[in-house]
Order: structure tokens, then sequence, then C-alpha cells
């Protein structure tokens, strides 16, 4: 959204259900010196970095419970090689940010059993990424890390979960290391994986290994591999299938997405999705409406 003013944004006036919202995206191999500029960051808003700034403090200010993460990397941005946590770590202070959210996507991950366990190519660096940025950025900060839909997949009694995929397990090594006791919330991206796969499913298969809160992702646009469309009806009873999880929850991608189409039941927008799921999780404020 376009805006010359920081109440104007839309990150200024979500509502108070929410207990997350992740800016997307930054590069890790950011260049960052202070001073608000943004250019060399990954993060293309319409507005300068002191609006930013702004509209953090301004919802900080109407919600304080809710935390403001920077999400680093993404499906784009792949400079992990080259992590500048230092920069990060300096951008998220500057900008009055709680913590990031580390969305490692590899495009080569290279998963496959050995002895019963899931190796990857790039497991050591996963380890060192979240190692690195909690060092960075120390308890009160938040980390989190968005997990791969089949990351927790390909071994016991989720050794065979559909569907086949490069990135099966491809949490499973940081999850089961000490770095995870750096992570505050492990979200997963539980679409896009096409119509074998089972979102509860893999939530028990995070669960497995992964003990603090966790949140099933769910999608405002239509998966780009022809898999079923998250619809109010099937969202709900997705959501609500995990519930009896007292540390579960859910996370939406992305606020402001567009779905192509008139919106309805069944080609629900962002503000349909996000009432949803409150409401699903019997949240307070649910008619507080998403700008």
């Amino acid at each position: 959204m376009a805006a010359g003013r920081a109440e104007e944004t839309t990150l200024a006036r979500l509502p108070g259900y929410l207990t997350h919202v992740a800016l997307s995206f930054v590069k890790p191999d950011l260049i960052y010196q202070g001073g608000l500029d943004l250019s060399a960051t990954g993060l293309q808003y319409p507005y300068s970095g002191t609006v930013l700034k702004e509209a953090i403090a301004l919802l900080k200010a109407r919600q304080p419970q809710l935390r403001v993460l920077l999400s680093v990397g993404g499906a784009t941005y792949h400079g992990w090689d080259r992590l500048d946590e230092a920069a990060l770590a300096r951008l998220v202070r500057d900008l009055g940010a709680d913590g990031v959210d580390i969305d490692f996507e590899p495009t080569d991950p290279r998963c496959v059993p050995v002895d019963g366990r899931m190796r990857c190519a790039d497991d050591a660096l996963s380890i060192d990424i979240a190692r690195r940025l909690r060092a960075a950025l120390p308890r009160p900060h938040v980390i989190s890390a968005a997990g791969w839909s089949v990351g927790a997949y390909g071994e016991g009694a989720f050794a065979d979960a559909p569907p086949r995929s490069p990135w099966r397990g491809a949490m499973l090594a940081l999850l089961r290391s000490p770095a995870a006791e750096g992570l505050d919330l492990v979200s997963i991206m539980s679409y896009d994986a096409g119509p074998s796969y089972r979102p509860d499913q893999a939530f028990r298969a995070y669960r497995a290994i992964w003990k603090g809160p966790l949140a099933l992702g769910f999608a405002v646009l239509p998966p780009a591999n022809g898999g079923p469309r998250a619809t109010i009806e099937s969202t709900a009873a997705t959501l609500s299938a995990v519930l009896a999880d007292p540390k579960a929850g859910a996370m939406l991608y992305a606020l402001r997405d567009v779905p192509p189409g008139p919106p309805g039941p069944d080609n629900p927008d962002y503000r349909s999705l996000a009432t949803l799921i409150c409401v699903t999780l019997d949240k307070p404020g649910c008619d507080v409406p998403m700008p």
C-alpha cells in the first residue's frame, strides 16, 4: 500500500487478535549501515524506512502485545552463505521491531534417508543460521522459523507420508539440534504441496520433533501446482483438527495478497481468512476489521 504517512499504512492499523506480523522479505546478505536506509535490505515497501519505523511504533502503541518480525530469505533471497547477522540485528533495532523470522528455502535441498534419518545438504547451514541469529538477537527478541510443508516428514511414523519431495525432512536436523532451543515459534508453510498433502498430518509430524508454539499455515492465493484451494470451509476444518494441541496456532500468508476472481466462500480474500482464523481460534476482537 502506498502511504505517505505512517498512520495510513496497513501495518499501523492491524487488529489486536494477531500475535505476530512478519515484514517480508529481508536479504540474508543485506547491506545496512544505519539511518533507516532500506535500499539494499531487500524490503520493498512503497515508503521510507522512517515511515516504516513510525508505523511499527504506532502499531505497538495500539497493540503492545503484537510482535513485529522481519522475515529473512523467502523464495527469492538466497544469500545465506553471506548472512550478515550484525546488519540484520541493527535493522531490527533501528526499526523498533521485535525479532526475525527465518525463511530458509534452499533451491537444491537434496534430502535423503540415511540409516533411518533424513540428511539434507544444508543441514549444517540451517543450524548455523539459527545459532548466529539468536546470538545476534538475544531474548527477549523473537526468533521464529518457517518450515517447509514436508519439512518434518521422512522418519518414524511419517517416513512415507505423502507427497514425495526433495524437501522431505528439511527441518529435522535444525529442530533436533541445540540451536532449536533458540527458536520461539515454528510456522508450517502447509500449502502449495499438491493434492495428496494433509496439513493436519504435517502438523503432527512437526509436533513429534518440536514441542514449542506451532502454527499451521494457510495461503491467500490459490496453489501454483494445482492442489486444493483454501476455502472458508476447508480452512476451518483443517485448523479445528489441530486445536486440541494447546500450543497450536495459525499463520496466514499473506496480508494484502489478492486472489484472482470475485471473493467468496470458495475464493476467500485475506480479510475473510483472517476473521475466520480468529473465530476458529476463539480469540476476542474478531469483529475488528482487517485493513
